[in-house]
């Protein structure tokens, strides 16, 4: 992209954006966006491609001022199939859309109404209302394990995250030769909803095609995970429709439900029960940090005391964040990337031998899924504010939990023993976890 260019043009293919260009007023916040700050519009150039590159994440939506580029809506296609009564209707609510959904309704920044947002989805008809932390524990369960069985068996190192669906395309694209480096788990999100469809259908006996699976998510790249044919395990899509935050507040407010006024209820069973380790999923660092707690665990048999619970080295803004974890007499080197352009800098490292690690945590958006392109809207000037505001509502939460650690959730036994048998089992490795692509053809304009 070049310097002078003060527009971005988008796909008519791109699942999860959109844009409207009579709204747009060539502020060129998108372009300084993707180029400066999330860097893609660096990494190729546009003459040499058949379409721009998008790895759907959403900065340029959250830093456009008039609305002219927003997420893909899907609520209004929703709306209508909430009245069929011939269906069920199921819902999962990720991590950071309680902690932030609140500011669409003027509550306080970082505020959890997790409680009051389960009472508006069931007004909206879902018969069925889950949370997807859930989703992260089992995430967990199997990345932990697959991340022991690499070590161990002296696999693919560094092992790579996979739950965010803007990092895994961008390492299709730009690096593939690093694929093999990704975790195969699933991210939450997909894990979640193949339960849905099959564990929770079974159980109610309820055949797949009969449930309309919706996630709410902060992220617009969901929208195009959903898409990716190896993540459904169902028979079926396994994730019907995505909503962003906003979109979730759109839908309330064109329902005349104020979600400040709303009573508290809870999240139905099975799969609405989460640990606070999948809770922190919603802050960079977070998937690392509950990983490490029941990594920890698999190879020692012991939880963590306490004290040592908190992996600080993990938290916080900075760019790269580094840590050596001892667990026993061995010694896990981990890195922690805050925001993709970052991702360069590190897989270039890598690439040439300077650096070695075990584990990398990487999420696109700076400050994890709590900055997501989905979630409500900041000033520039109020930015920092909120994402902190939003982190430490999450870390809130954790220090307060009874169930710390993803293992230890009772529904997480439960699903293991009557469905999955154990983590990395021949039927989790069917359900639970999925392939990539090199996508490097889509810089060379042609397959």
């Amino acid at each position: 992209m070049r310097e002078e260019d003060l527009e971005i043009v988008y796909s008519k293919d791109n699942e999860a954006i959109e844009k409207d260009y009579s709204k747009c007023i060539s502020c060129g916040y998108c372009v300084k966006t993707c180029r400066d700050e999330v860097t893609v519009a660096r990494m190729y150039e546009i003459d040499k491609v058949l379409e721009p590159i998008c790895i759907n994440c959403g900065q340029c939506v959250n830093m456009c001022p008039t609305e002219s580029i927003h997420e893909k809506f899907d609520y209004l296609r929703l709306k209508k199939l909430l009245k069929d009564e011939s269906i069920v209707k199921t819902v999962s609510i990720a991590p950071a859309v309680r902690v932030a959904i609140g500011e669409e309704f003027g509550g306080d920044l970082g505020e959890n109404l997790e409680e009051k947002v389960v009472t508006a989805l069931r007004k909206l008809g879902f018969d069925y209302v889950f949370d997807i932390t859930f989703g992260a524990d089992l995430t967990i369960m199997e990345e932990a394990m697959e991340l022991v069985n690499r070590i161990k068996n002296k696999g693919t190192l560094p092992m790579f995250t996979s739950c965010c669906p803007a990092w895994v395309k961008y390492e299709e694209i730009f690096y593939p030769e690093f694929i093999p480096n990704l975790s195969s788990c699933k991210s939450p999100i997909a894990m979640q909803s193949t339960m849905i469809k099959t564990y929770f259908a079974g159980k109610k006996k309820i055949p797949a095609k009969d449930i309309l699976n919706v996630v709410i998510a902060p992220c617009t790249a969901k929208k195009s995970e959903i898409k990716r044919k190896e993540i459904n395990r169902s028979g079926v899509s396994d994730t019907d429709f995505v909503l962003t935050t906003r979109e979730l507040a759109m839908l309330l407010k064109e329902e005349g439900i104020d979600l400040k006024t709303l009573d508290k209820s809870n999240f139905d069973s099975p799969l609405g029960k989460g640990s606070s380790a999948g809770l922190i999923f919603g802050n960079s660092g977070g998937v690392m940090e509950a990983a490490l707690r029941t990594a920890y665990y698999y190879l020692t048999g012991e939880n963590l005391s306490k004290e040592k619970l908190v992996f600080n080295e993990v938290r916080g803004m900075e760019g790269i964040k580094e840590a050596s974890v001892m667990i026993g007499d061995l010694e896990i080197k981990v890195a922690v990337l805050n925001g993709i352009s970052n991702a360069k800098i590190l897989l270039d490292k890598i690439r040439k031998g300077e650096v070695n690690y075990h584990f990398v945590e990487v999420m696109s958006c700076l400050g994890g899924c709590i900055a997501g392109g989905g979630q409500p809207k900041s000033t520039l000037l109020n930015l920092n504010k909120t994402k902190l505001a939003r982190i430490n509502g999450i870390y809130k939460e954790d220090e307060k939990a009874s169930i710390r650690f993803c293992h230890e959730n009772p529904e997480i036994k439960e699903i293991y023993k009557d469905f999955l048998e154990y983590p990395n089992s021949s039927k989790a490795e069917e359900l639970l976890h999925t392939t990539y692509q090199d996508k490097s053809y889509l810089l060379g304009g042609k397959r």
